[in-house]
């Protein structure tokens, strides 16, 4: 669907200020969507949500419809009367511009496991009307996810295929003699689950009713340890015991000469349609739950994937496989109506990824820092942008800092964002943010280091990599810096309404209602 002309900002949760070594959806939150409003900005795009495992990274996490309890405010908690001043005070960490994502699990577990005591002292193992209610509206996958925790937790975090193999293929005799062992764990799960959704919608409102939406993000694909692929495994590349039989990635480029072996098992697509492909139906309305708009992530992958043996050493030898392509969207909108979808449509894309992307009018993405490398046909120059239907970005959480590629770009590539600019390029930042802003695409978007003039060492995720991703944070102080009055300006000389409903504002109200 095509969306109004707007601006906003990149940037994940776990980014925000905190006393507890990880952003949360507390007063660092609120921080954040104040200095939205006040900037004019329309727009909050954010990272996966889910509860994340091996690396951290949100795209490797143990469920498609969780969130990640780690999110969760002791702030909030504390207001609520479920954790005390001492218990809290107790576990605040040194702040900085890094997550401690170890530090931080372990303090929060404890403040959470605190909470959920007395959450039952309070409300008995049953819960509350608001959680029972919650469970019922959730009933699809959350009773899956809380024994999958509570399992995983009992296995030492070992991928599900190695579990016991009667609980791994899920025995019934098996999973109740686990849902009676674990019960205390699985309600434990459950009640997080039930506090994560409370305090998100109240950040998203919050958000909303200053003019703000927010862009939530879908892989394409599920980790193989998690909840949806043992819960499914009907639906994935996985044999009767579990082991993943056919992966995702992507074949060699001018990037990696093996390609990536990203080991994401591939779906059974003929089985999900069988079924009326009602675990993609579930998963996008539980988007439009949580957000006002989604990005799907690798969406040259609903038309043709990758496909690889699971026990391949590299991505060298796959083969393109037909994905589903426009029989899953048109189920998607004959069931939910159409969607607030953006394509990313980026990487090697053929002309049946256009016609997909364009045949639901799905916007499409450009990237201001792929723009200077090539001619001036590039197309992610602005002059080259042949539809106002996309969304610009100076970069995204793949990229480095904007400062920081342009410290690392070739002499050509300086030369030429130079000329184009005609300007020294002392604040490159600024100058590719004032190109977005001026371009004719319907929506400009900006990472947030690059309004804070913040150099490579502030990247969030190295593609390619495992080690030292997605600990990017912020300090009070560093979203203070940020120079307000050339962003206000940018957004007034671009004509981007700093009161735009990105979508039908119909729409705006069910999905908040729905939420409520």
């Amino acid at each position: 669907m095509r969306f109004k002309r707007a601006c906003g900002v990149l940037v994940h949760p776990t980014s925000f200020p905190s006393q507890f070594g990880i952003g949360d959806l507390g007063l660092g939150a609120r921080s954040f969507v104040d200095f939205l409003a006040e900037t004019k900005q329309s727009i909050w795009q954010i990272l996966p949500l889910g509860p994340t495992g091996y690396g951290n990274s949100p795209y490797a996490s143990y469920s498609a419809f969780a969130g990640n309890m780690y999110l969760i405010s002791p702030e909030v908690l504390l207001e609520k009367g479920l954790i005390t001043a001492d218990e809290a005070s107790s576990k605040i960490l040194p702040s900085g511009v890094k997550v401690n994502y170890d530090q931080a699990f372990s303090n929060k577990r404890f403040l959470l496991e605190a909470a959920f005591k007395r959450y039952e002292e309070k409300n008995g193992k049953q819960g509350n009307t608001a959680l029972k209610s919650f469970a019922r509206k959730n009933s699809f996958w959350l009773k899956d996810y809380c024994l999958f925790m509570a399992c995983l937790e009992e296995n030492g975090f070992q991928p599900w295929n190695k579990w016991d193999e009667d609980i791994a293929k899920r025995k019934p005799s098996a999973i109740k003699k686990a849902e009676k062992r674990l019960a205390d764990i699985v309600r434990f799960h459950r009640w997080a689950q039930f506090e994560f959704f409370n305090q998100w919608l109240v950040i998203k409102k919050y958000a909303n009713d200053k003019g703000i939406i927010i862009i939530g993000d879908i892989p394409i694909f599920v980790d193989h340890n998690s909840s949806d692929v043992w819960s499914h495994s009907q639906f994935f590349e996985v044999d009767e015991l579990g082991n993943r039989t056919l992966v995702a990635g992507v074949p060699p480029d001018y990037f990696s000469a093996t390609g990536q072996l990203w080991g994401n098992p591939l779906y059974k697509w003929k089985e999900l349609k069988k079924d009326g492909y009602k675990w993609w139906l579930k998963r996008f309305e539980q988007m439009l739950v949580m957000t006002d708009a989604i990005r799907v992530d690798h969406f040259r992958g609903f038309d043709a994937y990758w496909e690889v043996k699971a026990d391949a050493p590299t991505a060298e030898f796959g083969r393109w496989v037909k994905g589903p392509g426009k029989d899953l969207f048109k189920v998607i909108l004959s069931e939910l109506g159409e969607l607030p979808i953006i394509a990313e449509d980026l990487g090697v894309i053929t002309p049946e990824v256009v016609d997909l992307r364009d045949s639901f009018n799905f916007p499409g993405m450009k990237i201001l820092q792929f723009a200077w490398n090539d001619t001036s046909g590039n197309s992610f120059l602005p002059h080259n942008y042949n539809t106002a239907n996309c969304v610009v970005y100076t970069g995204t959480h793949d990229n480095d800092t904007s400062r920081g590629w342009y410290n690392t770009a070739s002499e050509l590539e300086k030369h030429r964002l130079r000329e184009y600019v005609r300007s020294a390029c002392d604040k490159p930042e600024w100058e590719l943010i004032r190109l977005a802003m001026l371009s004719n695409a319907d929506q400009a978007i900006f990472p947030l280091q690059d309004l804070m003039e913040l150099g490579g060492e502030h990247r969030m995720n190295l593609p390619g990599t495992t080690e030292n991703n997605w600990m990017w944070r912020y300090t009070p102080d560093m979203l203070s810096k940020i120079d307000r009055n050339q962003l206000m300006h940018l957004v007034h000389i671009s004509n981007r309404n700093p009161r735009a409903n990105l979508v039908d504002s119909n729409l705006v109200m069910l999905k908040t209602e729905e939420a409520n």
